[in-house]
């Protein structure tokens, strides 16, 4: 795990050193072991190494083929590399690690080398001959990559930060992706924040030369094929996939450990490595002093049962607090989620640990978020839908006047489309802010939603796929891939811990996919990652009601950030791009106890603002 950047000069040869240092500066903290440059006519590439995979200098980066023709930079890892090292075995290896593989695997078959790996990775190739880049990125998008395309230079990195502080992109606000932002707490997909700064697609790879770019798929949702399995082997393929999965992420040249909820994910990551391993697992869990959120006494039990090496980590407000403006200088993209993962990376790293597993995931692939039941739902009563629109506006409209809830609110809006299928049903469902708040909060209006349209292609290509797969898409488009892969990526690389998802292999995906609804239909929480699982967790482990992993913000923010929270979101109503009052209005609403505000909707104005004065937008 590392951070990468890089510029290409397209129309000159005046490189400036001075800003892939600062660029790869900005960085430092993704790849505390090791700094490295190559800068040659029109091309400079700079890398920071966080060294997992063969530790020696030898394997640095940029690292070159044996034929010196290829250069690479490359941040993540590639779980299978050993696999295709056997099959390139004609290749003369000088290193260990996974990035020469990278390097042999595309001298031998280009672009098509993509669908060999399965890992989590962003990286660059330098063709020296052709003076062409290659760039790409995993098919989930846990690595994250971004980039500007100029008339001048082609300039791209780990972090958006990293670009900014080149002194080759303009520091300006794209106001018209702020309504996006309010809506699924994150630019999606391609987007950013910063004008003309975009994200290379998960799942995608570019080609650059000269001026031209060509950015094309290898992976799509559409790789997976109804499966004609029964269920007792739908149940066995899945045990298997998810332990080799376990396998493959837990090959490391130094220590791995786990995050430990106490939730069925994390129980059964850290099972899975139990068994694997021949040492103790190392994992770490969350606890405090509030017991409404607290998991504690069931990562205890898991721990204890797995004879594992526990950490627990008591957060108490005094350390949240205390570490605020860590936690927010962190945000290289603005996000309500991310307070979560930088404590518990913090404690990790402290602990002398580089790599830790996660079990995020699991909800998304095996439907355990009550959206996956309330999609469900509505799709079962399309009949409502033949109730004449006008009477269906009447209903929406008394619902609006009368809810003290967020989520009935959304029932009205539901009430209102004229079609329900995956395009309009899901975004719904996902959005944090209503379109009609948006347009009350915002000087820019919405207009099309992108989101919509895309999801829209996607039904249209996965038309087979059951309800439960369609929203196991909808989640991994509307706020897995940008939100929670995103936070996990920039809190835990704050820290220099990576972070790896077994759940999220592309072929556990692909296989899920596959899957009828009948198999994964919920009576009991993720019922066919359980009974496939059996016997490693507890029935009051998986049977237990979910609760989560999240601090106590609701009481923080009326109470101990009550004051930070009037100046951030007060800079905020001082800006062109916002209503004043609207924007006084929510938090005045949340302070005095309205059911509709949820703390986490206050929290992204707050982090947005904060972002905002940072990064001086």
């Amino acid at each position: 795990m590392c951070g990468i950047a890089g510029i290409v000069n397209i129309h000159h040869h005046n490189l400036q050193h001075a800003a892939i240092q600062s660029m790869t500066n900005r960085i430092a903290h993704r790849g505390p072991d090791a700094e490295g440059f190559f800068i040659d006519e029109n091309i400079a590439l700079g890398h920071r190494r966080l060294a997992i995979i063969d530790l020696s200098e030898s394997a640095n980066q940029p690292m070159s083929d044996h034929s010196n023709r290829y250069l690479i930079i490359f941040n993540g890892e590639i779980y299978n590399y050993q696999d295709i090292k056997a099959k390139l075995s004609d290749y003369p290896y000088r290193t260990d690690s996974d990035s020469e593989v990278i390097l042999a695997a595309y001298a031998k078959w280009g672009t098509s080398c993509l669908k060999e790996f399965n890992g989590q990775f962003a990286f660059a190739i330098w063709d020296k001959i052709e003076k062409e880049l290659f760039i790409a990125r995993d098919c989930v998008g846990e690595k994250p990559l971004y980039y500007y395309l100029s008339s001048q230079h082609f300039v791209f990195g780990s972090e958006v930060r990293s670009l900014l502080v080149s002194g080759l992109v303009p520091k300006e606000l794209d106001e018209n992706l702020l309504p996006e932002f309010l809506m699924y707490q994150a630019p999606l997909d391609s987007h950013t924040l910063i004008r003309g700064v975009k994200q290379l697609k998960a799942g995608h790879f570019a080609t650059i030369k000269g001026s031209e770019m060509k950015e094309l798929p290898y992976w799509n949702y559409d790789e997976a094929k109804p499966s004609s399995d029964d269920i007792d082997l739908a149940k066995k393929k899945i045990k298997e996939l998810f332990i080799d999965s376990i396998r493959l992420r837990m090959i490391s040249d130094v220590p791995v450990g786990a995050f430990l909820s106490g939730g069925i994910d994390s129980s059964l990551v850290v099972a899975c490595m139990a068994e694997i391993s021949d040492k103790p697992v190392n994992t770490f869990s969350i606890s405090f002093r509030e017991k409404e959120y607290d998991e504690s006494v069931f990562a205890d039990q898991i721990a204890t049962k797995y004879k594992t090496n526990h950490h627990k980590i008591l957060i108490q407000p005094e350390e949240f607090l205390y570490a605020i403006d860590e936690i927010l200088s962190a945000m290289d993209s603005p996000s309500s989620d991310g307070h979560n993962t930088y404590l518990v990376a913090k404690h990790t790293r402290e602990k002398g640990i580089k790599v830790a597993l996660s079990g995020l995931g699991g909800d998304e692939l095996f439907a355990g978020y009550n959206k996956f039941m309330m999609y469900h739902k509505i799709m079962q009563n399309r009949w409502l839908l033949t109730i004449p629109g006008l009477i269906r506006k009447q209903f929406s409209n008394l619902i609006l006047t009368t809810s003290k809830n967020h989520t009935r609110s959304k029932i009205a809006d539901l009430l209102e489309l004229k079609e329900w299928k995956l395009s309009t049903v899901y975004p719904e469902l996902r959005r944090s802010y209503r379109k009609e708040e948006v347009n009350d909060l915002l000087v820019t209006k919405v207009n099309e939603d992108y989101i919509e349209s895309k999801l829209a292609d996607i039904d249209k290509s996965t038309c087979w796929m059951g309800k439960f797969s369609k929203c196991t898409i909808g989640e991994l488009e509307t706020y897995t891939r940008d939100v929670l892969l995103r936070d996990t990526d920039q809190m835990a690389m704050s820290h220099a811990l990576e972070v790896r998802v077994p759940f999220f292999d592309y072929r556990l995906i692909e296989y899920t996919l596959s899957l009828p609804d009948a198999f994964k239909y919920p009576h009991t929480p993720k019922k066919l990652l359980v009974d496939a699982m059996k016997p490693l967790i507890p029935e009051e482990i998986s049977n237990r009601k979910k609760m989560g992993f999240t601090f106590p913000m609701d009481h923080w923010l009326r109470n101990e950030l009550a004051e930070m929270a009037n100046q951030k979101l007060s800079y905020l109503a001082d800006r062109k791009e916002f209503n004043s009052s609207a924007v006084k209005e929510k938090l005045t609403a949340f302070q005095k106890g309205d059911k509709r505000i949820l703390w986490s909707r206050i929290w992204q104005l707050f982090v947005l603002s904060d972002w905002l004065q940072r990064n001086d937008l």
